[in-house]
């Protein structure tokens, strides 16, 4: 247990030629258990622990035996530019300061300053930077693994139990019947069980039935021979023949007349069909997938499905979840869709700042993950700071939240007021800290000490030790 608490404390190099110096702050770094601290009294043995150890912080002074601080800071940030600096010095002029702003230095404090609480706090602040820009490229390495999965973004237990069955049946040939709200994103789950199927080397067709008036979805479906009907001036091959050795996507079924639904059985029980005006019969091997945005019961009780057609098409049943089934996935998603758009429109907005999350975390999203893509598109487009601001969100996203503004309870103390504040953002983000934090416009390391502080409890752990017992 101990190694594993020592492995996990933060390592501060602290390099100053006073040994009075070094040991007053070991002593001060090292009280709380959270950090390790080294000394190096000059710029050689500073590079060559630096080196070796890989500190998390340094806390340089300018004026050393052997070298200028500033060219120490410089050629350290050369090694490695992860580490955070802060400049202590006996000579604190704005020049120096400005300079050790310019070389990197995260932050500058006269010795004369010096005092424990605001050197464990700044040290929070470093390490908490640091922490963030970690995770940060975690979640864009996230991002890049999840988007190789047919460019569908999410890490949600839902969706990892979607991609699961996905794995499961995209190999078979059994036809798959995809179920959801408009905008979850029905048409990227067909492409994910196409391109791992047997058939991927094969075409992929697509047909919206919604998309096409009634009396042409036939038509394009089967194909026809010149002179079938009016304005068939031409052979035309369908798009059912056009699928042969692939998959075909008959997306929005239940758009699909009834007698076209009847016709459309009877291919999938017989694997053969005419074009119409045709007597000439075409056999086809093609793996069916559908697509609905309605609740199969209801359509069939509406008469808009046929219940014998829907239980053909059926074998393996997927429901996307809405969005809002699985908000823990907006952060990685704004994620995906900023570095989008950047790309697209060549800005550099950098991320969202905590009170834009707050908007988009507590927003319900009916048009689901497309609705979240446009939000962040038009974020932006038109965001004139470094970081997304509530005010370039649409008027949607930021009415919504003003009709459920957060109203300070009455009779409660400040911290019970802020309990509360941790508890709900907690529950709400699923207990998901890095989130919460975001939220809160907090670093992580300060959201832990409030938690502590508050003795707040995930009530998931004491459930698991209640199923364990």
């Amino acid at each position: 247990m101990a190694s594993t608490k020592a492995a996990n404390r933060r390592r501060v190099l602290v390099v100053d030629d006073e040994p009075a110096v070094t040991d007053w702050l070991k002593v001060v770094i090292e009280q709380d258990g959270r950090h390790e601290v080294r000394a190096a009294a000059d710029a050689a043995s500073a590079v060559e622990e630096f080196r070796a150890w890989r500190p998390d912080v340094v806390l340089l002074d300018l004026v050393l035996p052997d070298l200028d601080g500033i060219a120490l800071l410089r050629q350290l940030k050369a090694i490695d530019a992860e580490p955070e600096m802060l400049v202590i010095s006996g000579v604190g002029t704005i020049t120096r300061a400005l300079e050790a702003g310019q070389a990197g230095a995260f932050y500058f404090l006269e010795k004369s300053n010096l005092d424990p609480a605001g050197i464990l706090s700044i040290l929070d602040r470093a390490t908490g930077l640091r922490a963030e820009r970690e995770q940060h490229e975690e979640l864009k390495e996230r991002v890049r693994e999840q988007y190789d999965f047919s460019h569908i973004i999410g890490k949600s237990k839902k969706m990892r139990e979607l991609f699961e069955l996905i794995e499961a049946v995209a190999e078979s040939d059994a036809n798959i019947l995809i179920h959801g709200e408009n905008g979850v994103g029905k048409e990227l789950i067909a492409n994910a069980i196409h391109v791992r199927s047997g058939r991927a080397q094969g075409p992929f067709i697509k047909i919206n039935c919604a998309a096409l008036p009634k009396e042409l979805i036939e038509s394009e479906l089967f194909g026809y021979k010149k002179g079938a009907f009016t304005g068939a001036t031409a052979d035309k091959v369908g798009l059912v023949e056009a699928a042969a050795g692939g998959s075909l996507l008959l997306d929005e079924i239940g758009e699909m007349p009834l007698l076209l639904q009847t016709k459309l059985l009877r291919l999938l029980q017989e694997r053969e069909y005419r074009p119409i005006g045709s007597d000439r019969t075409v056999s086809v091997d093609f793996r069916l997938i559908c697509a609905t945005n309605a609740e199969p019961d209801a359509a069939i009780r509406d008469g808009r499905l046929r219940e014998d057609l829907y239980f053909r098409i059926n074998t393996v049943s997927l429901r996307v979840p809405p969005l809002r089934e699985h908000n823990e996935d907006v952060p990685l998603l704004c994620a995906h869709f900023l570095d989008k758009f950047n790309g697209r429109y060549q800005k550099s907005v950098k991320g969202i700042s905590p009170a834009a999350y707050h908007l988009l975390m507590r927003f319900r999203w009916p048009g689901n993950v497309r609705e979240l893509e446009n939000a962040i598109e038009r974020a932006v487009l038109v965001a004139k700071l470094p970081d997304v601001q509530p005010q370039d969100l649409p008027d949607s996203v930021r009415d919504v939240a003003a009709e459920t503004a957060f109203t300070v309870p009455a009779h409660h103390t400040l911290a019970e007021i802020e309990r509360m504040a941790v508890v709900q953002t907690l529950q709400r983000t699923n207990w998901n800290k890095q989130e919460a934090a975001q939220i809160l416009g907090l670093y992580r390391p300060t959201l832990y000490s409030k938690i502590k502080k508050h003795r707040i409890k995930d009530p998931r752990a004491a459930s698991r030790v209640a199923d364990e017992a």
